[in-house]
């Protein structure tokens, strides 16, 4: 049996026509960039995450990128994020010139901790905004990062690239901070036919300057407020985007049920004992989309043997991410070593993503998990 880690064309079959007449509007209608079709999304991911304003925008990474320069955050700046997380989080902050500065995880949750958070504000200097990042499709302990942010007078900026549609008791990721940002990669449980993200905010004044970032700094037809840049989405990836949206909460609960399943299966194959399973912080909460999954991760000090294992069975899995941020060669003259955030350390060395997507059967689980028994036994 072959189990990909996820499978894009089982949800693209059935939505192929809808699909097709989109795209076909737009090439129609030739406004290939930004225009009404963008319009109409943004709106729709506005309503939908709670946020009064929404830009769309070329990736997840610039949309990241560009808040920040929105926000002016540059040489001399600190940002506090995790290092536990993917490439970008960090690197949108040091092409800014600003400084990477970072907090441990909870082991529990993988998100950033809040008490590791006030440590590093309490003896870093020039702090202009903290980053969490709800990892693999769950919200971060905003409650206590707001109040945390909040007595020290700095703007808590979401990371939810992974997790439109995660809910916390506060609201929506992404729109409980300031701001936040949304990847659209193919892979995430809302993927576009290529690359596309999106800022959603809450102050009106810093949505029109986002839309002035996003297209090199113009807010009147070359007259240029700001030297911004060309992040602007394609209307195509708007308008398929918008047809996946109003299916997105039936595709995260079917990875809630899946997940579900998993651990179903664990238990009965007594695996609880050799590996730790993800934790639902809110899952008490009757919040429906607490966790959507964007990955279903487990750990064991034996990770790279069982996904050998794994692999040779014919089952993908990945790592996401073998090397924490702190320890990547380009952020070497950050003046992190091996030791100083050992939760994330640990979090690289054992977390491994086993396949989970809606459509995947009860017999592909199945195997999953009986391979995982046979190889610890």
């Amino acid at each position: 049996m072959q189990v990909p880690l996820l499978d894009l064309r089982a949800q693209y079959a059935p939505l192929k026509a809808k699909f097709l007449a989109a795209i076909e509007e737009v090439c129609d209608s030739q406004a290939l960039v930004l225009g009404p079709k963008t319009e109409a999304f943004e709106r729709a991911v506005s309503e939908y995450c709670g946020a009064p304003h929404a830009i769309g925008c070329s990736s997840g990474t610039d949309a990241q990128l560009m808040l920040l320069m929105a926000l002016g955050i540059g040489p001399g700046d600190a940002v506090i994020t995790t290092p536990y997380t993917f490439f970008a989080t960090a690197s949108c902050i040091a092409r800014l010139g600003a400084r990477p500065v970072f907090a441990d995880i909870d082991p529990a949750t993988y998100n950033i901790c809040p008490s590791s958070v006030e440590a590093v504000l309490k003896k870093t200097k020039n702090v202009k905004a903290i980053i969490p990042v709800h990892l693999y499709g769950c919200c971060a302990d905003m409650a206590a990062l707001k109040v945390i942010a909040e007595r020290y007078g700095v703007p808590l900026l979401e990371d939810a690239a992974q997790a439109l549609g995660a809910q916390h008791p506060l609201g929506g990721a992404g729109s409980i901070g300031e701001a936040g940002w949304f990847s659209f990669y193919p892979t995430k449980n809302l993927g576009a036919f290529g690359d596309a993200g999106m800022v959603v905010c809450r102050d009106e004044a810093l949505a029109a300057k986002l839309r002035a970032f996003r297209n090199h700094g113009m807010e009147v037809r070359y007259y240029h407020k700001y030297v911004g840049g060309n992040f602007r989405i394609d209307a195509i990836q708007s308008a398929v985007l918008h047809v996946k949206l109003p299916h997105l909460d039936t595709w995260s609960a079917g990875r809630r049920a899946r997940a579900a399943t998993y651990r179903r299966l664990f238990a009965a194959a007594s695996l609880d004992r050799w590996f730790v399973n993800p934790v639902e912080p809110w899952s008490g909460s009757g919040l429906p989309n607490h966790h959507i999954y964007n990955q279903f991760i487990v750990r064991t000090p034996r990770r790279d043997e069982l996904r050998a294992c794994l692999g040779a069975s014919g089952i993908s899995t990945e790592v996401y991410y073998p090397l924490p941020l702190h320890l990547q060669e380009c952020f070497r003259d950050l003046g992190y070593k091996v030791g100083d955030f050992p939760e994330s350390e640990r979090a690289a060395a054992e977390t491994i993503a086993l396949p989970i997507f809606p459509e995947i059967t009860d017999a592909q689980q199945a195997y999953v998990v009986e391979k995982i028994a046979a190889f610890f036994r």
